[in-house]
């Protein structure tokens, strides 16, 4: 009997799939490339330990962020790392393919000299390699997944990952996170989420894709194939916002899953264009163990056109008010250096675009020391305490009113 053998189009897509699969497991398996802290052979005194965070019941919790950007991006990385940090956290930052190794290195070289905070707690890390990422295929999918995996290997207390990119902002200070998060149980997660597919059903989910930026080095845009196929009867298939905020014990589960499920999807969505809205959707809506653990919303600020694209729309100061009242805690799509930033530093954040956020962990962060406000932190004080302000109470009364209802429908 003749060995029966796979039409092009479908060849290629297998062999995407399991690239991806391959991707995911070499990222778990083997040590992380990371660019922040290589050591140095030069021989130095050893600094004074930074002060001890403390974990568990009665502390406040603590975020992973993946913070992702292609070519061009490193200062707004940096901008948003600024205004998103605090101590108690972990940060690892990546540029892809899009990035020349040059404006990586420098990432690395501001993160390793331009706060004395981040050289202190060390604590925020760069990948050290970039690789080809398009944001319509899996190969977005691949990257956070790589994020999740290493973050879980470098960061053994965090308890929520945050995944962003440079077009993001926050719209509440870290304090204000720290302390919304503290009444928040830490199995539960944010993911935006509904069974109703749509157009999708058959643009999305019937429709193949194969994703080059799996298997090439530069960043490529998704080709379809010309084959369709069925909608899928093992599980079904939920869709949403591809920015989540994810429990660590849902994070272990997408990378290291006991089961099978995680693995199954992630070979499917490997061939399914924007992955990203619906990958995580579907895995913790038919995981037994997860799926009354997720709140359905993503908690950020978003504009949609009418009718919607692709994208949102571009937020400006006229956006202002909406995003303070709707009670999230990260909006987007931001252009660089925009106005309304600045704004949202001076009367959100409190700091300007050069400065961390103040905080009880940094007690002289923007007080006037020799005539000037002092634009880094210096004396470090007590960073298992958190002072919130208006934004922490609209925030936790947001949590609390989405996390009534809680499960997949």
């Amino acid at each position: 009997m003749r060995p029966h053998r796979l039409p092009p189009c479908l060849a290629v897509t297998a062999l995407s799939a399991a690239l991806l699969f391959l991707l995911l497991l070499l990222c778990a398996s083997s040590s992380p490339p990371l660019f922040a802290w290589r050591s140095s052979s030069a021989s130095r005194a050893a600094p004074p330990p930074p002060p001890r965070a403390e974990w568990g019941p009665g502390r406040p919790p603590s975020f992973a962020y993946w913070i992702s950007g292609t070519g061009g991006d490193a200062r707004r990385i940096l901008r948003l790392l600024r205004a998103v940090y605090h101590p108690r956290n972990r940060y690892l930052l990546h540029l892809d393919a899009g990035a020349a190794a040059e404006e990586r290195e420098a990432l690395a070289q501001a993160v390793r000299r331009d706060e004395p905070a981040w050289k202190e707690f060390r604590n925020v890390d760069v990948v050290g390699e970039g690789y080809a990422v398009d944001r319509t295929g899996s190969s977005a999918l691949a990257a956070v997944l790589h994020g999740a995996a290493v973050l879980l290997r470098i960061g053994a207390h965090w308890d929520w990952l945050v995944t962003l990119s440079a077009e993001d902002y926050p719209l509440v200070t870290q304090d204000d996170l720290l302390y919304a998060f503290s009444s928040v149980p830490r199995d539960l997660n944010f993911i935006d989420h509904t069974s109703d597919l749509g157009w999708k059903r058959h643009e999305r989910f019937e429709k193949i894709i194969v994703d080059p930026s799996l298997y090439m080095d530069r960043n490529t845009e998704p080709f379809p194939s010309k084959e369709i196929r069925q909608m899928p009867d093992a599980f079904q298939i939920f869709t949403g916002s591809p920015w989540v905020i994810l429990s660590r014990n849902f994070a272990e589960h997408c990378v290291h899953g006991w089961d099978n499920l995680p693995r199954k999807l992630l070979m499917y969505f490997a061939n399914t264009a924007y992955s990203m809205e619906s990958y995580f959707q579907t895995l913790i809506c038919n995981s037994f163990d997860f799926q009354n653990t997720t709140a359905n919303g993503d908690l950020r600020y978003f504009v949609w056109d009418n009718p919607p694209g692709l994208d949102p729309l571009v937020l400006n100061e006229s956006h202002f008010g909406n995003m303070v009242n709707s009670g999230a805690a990260f909006a987007r799509r931001f252009e660089e250096d925009t106005p309304v930033l600045k704004k949202m530093d001076d009367e959100l954040l409190n700091r300007s675009p050069v400065q961390l956020v103040p905080g009880v962990w940094c007690p002289n962060l923007g007080k006037e020391q020799n005539g000037t406000d002092a634009d880094s932190c210096s004396k470090w004080g007590d960073i298992n305490t958190v002072r919130p302000g208006r934004g922490g109470e609209r925030l936790r009364q947001f949590i609390s009113e989405i996390s009534q209802t809680r499960g997949c429908s």
